[in-house]
């Protein structure tokens, strides 16, 4: 439900043409890598976001525990004149909490929370490392740090574009939200900064014609 509900947010305020493609290991046959490290179906999959795109124009990847409060094109517009490798909200923070939704335990690294937006010049020659062979077979730390480009060639985002939940002081100037710790359709999760607005786009998603 997260997905479509993300989705459907994006798709109503976006002013252009646009295409949503969830990422789904199972139609994936080039990724091969299991999950024996306690990631997620969408830790490493992500940066297949290049290859998927033919290595060429720009790509948006978000997490699904998001809400999109802007016109998405925005984003593509604020990123399309650079040649740098790729764009992210660069998160310098602490963790408040221990845990996360479902139990799953919050782990603290650098850059953490940069991977969970991302816009790829897909025609980078950074991002054409990013095969399925090195997605394959590359560790979490060589990819969610970015090790695959390099700090000067890594754009910035304004912190707005990936507004933690949970983790910064309310903004309700958010462009993208992001209920990191947990979507509003979890329990103990539904009363969270943007909750009411994640239910109310839950609702017009269900009664869309």
């Amino acid at each position: 439900v997260a997905f479509y509900v993300l989705a459907h947010s994006i798709i109503t305020r976006a002013s252009q043409p646009i295409k949503i493609i969830p990422i789904n290991k199972d139609m994936l046959p080039e990724y091969t890598r299991g999950k024996d490290d306690g990631s997620t179906a969408f830790t490493y999959t992500r940066f297949l976001t290049p290859f998927l795109s033919g290595y060429v124009g720009q790509s948006l990847f978000l997490d699904a525990d998001m809400l999109c409060l802007c016109d998405i094109t925005e984003v593509l517009e604020y990123t399309s004149t650079s040649t740098d490798d790729v764009f992210v909200v660069k998160h310098n923070y602490t963790p408040k909490e221990g845990k996360k939704f479902l139990g799953n335990i919050q782990h603290v690294y650098p850059k953490k929370n940069w991977s969970s937006m991302m816009v790829f010049n897909n025609f980078a020659q950074a991002c054409r490392r990013l095969t399925p062979e090195v997605v394959n077979t590359a560790s979490g730390k060589y990819l969610h740090q970015f090790e695959w480009s390099s700090d000067e060639r890594i754009g910035e985002l304004p912190p707005e574009w990936n507004h933690l939940v949970g983790e910064y002081a309310p903004n309700p100037d958010a462009k993208i939200v992001h209920y990191t710790l947990g979507t509003p359709c979890f329990a103990g999760y539904e009363d969270q900064e943007f909750a009411t607005e994640w239910f109310a786009e839950r609702e017009r998603m269900l009664a869309h014609d």
